[in-house]
């Protein structure tokens, strides 16, 4: 697939160089443990309402065919979540030399692709721990649901994100990682991510856009409904996924 150039500079922030993050170096004690795991425990019985949900993608120079692929997948999450609640998503990607950015808040899959349509995938390497601080940033502004990272690498010292990880599980917020391809060193990171947050990790390919996007629709369903509203649904990707989000399929499944 030929590369596109695209210009993009008007809809997203920086979020590289910014002061380390609040959560690094800290310690939680067992009382603030205990509160967060009971207000997660809370937020996830929430019938209705509005979700936020970041979705974070790896914009380097593998990455163009699954970044289209995304672009048409995105709509299909705010239609599954329309039916329970609103939803609001955030792009974040990274790409380049040290490049990461954030954009705005989007209400619609139509402002979401418009967004995506104007960013080209360029060379670098991973940057997971700043998505990972930059999440937790934004629930510490206002609550976030759910966050989504799809990518085929990881470049980074692994216990540093497993600790930004960690700290996003304790206040509630699932990471559900989506791997394209085989690399073990990512596999390992992922399933380690995704289990301290009690999110999900899932492989799939450029041939499974359908499963990756019921995927996602159910990821949206349970951040505007929470789990009732996840549970209420009968398809094989919301039992996959609840499966993840419970430990019992850490095996993970393959698109």
């Amino acid at each position: 697939m030929s590369r596109r150039t695209r210009h993009f500079s008007v809809m997203a922030r920086s979020i590289t160089n910014k002061p380390k993050d609040a959560l690094t170096g800290t310690k939680s004690s067992q009382g603030e443990i205990a509160a967060f795991l009971k207000a997660a425990k809370a937020a996830g019985q929430t019938s209705t309402g509005t979700g936020r949900v970041v979705l974070a993608l790896d914009a380097t120079m593998s990455r163009q065919p699954t970044w289209d692929m995304a672009c048409t997948i995105q709509a299909d999450m705010f239609r599954s979540a329309a039916d329970v609640g609103s939803l609001l998503m955030q792009l974040v990607y990274f790409r380049g030399i040290g490049e990461c950015r954030a954009s705005k808040w989007a209400e619609d899959g139509g402002s979401l692709a418009a967004m995506m349509s104007r960013i080209d995938c360029r060379g670098g390497h991973t940057q997971i721990l700043k998505v990972l601080k930059h999440a937790a940033k934004e629930h510490a502004r206002n609550r976030v649901n759910a966050l989504i990272y799809i990518g085929d690498a990881m470049e980074e010292n692994v216990d540093d994100l497993v600790q930004a990880a960690g700290e996003l599980g304790l206040r509630g917020v699932p990471v559900f990682l989506f791997q394209e391809g085989h690399d073990p060193r990512a596999e390992e990171a992922f399933r380690e991510i995704a289990r301290v947050t009690k999110g999900g990790w899932f492989r799939f390919d450029r041939n499974s856009a359908s499963v990756l996007s019921r995927l996602l629709s159910a990821i949206a369903v349970y951040a505007t409904g929470g789990l009732k509203a996840l549970e209420s649904r009968v398809s094989r990707e919301d039992r996959l996924l609840l499966a993840q989000m419970s430990g019992s399929g850490n095996k993970g499944e393959r698109g």
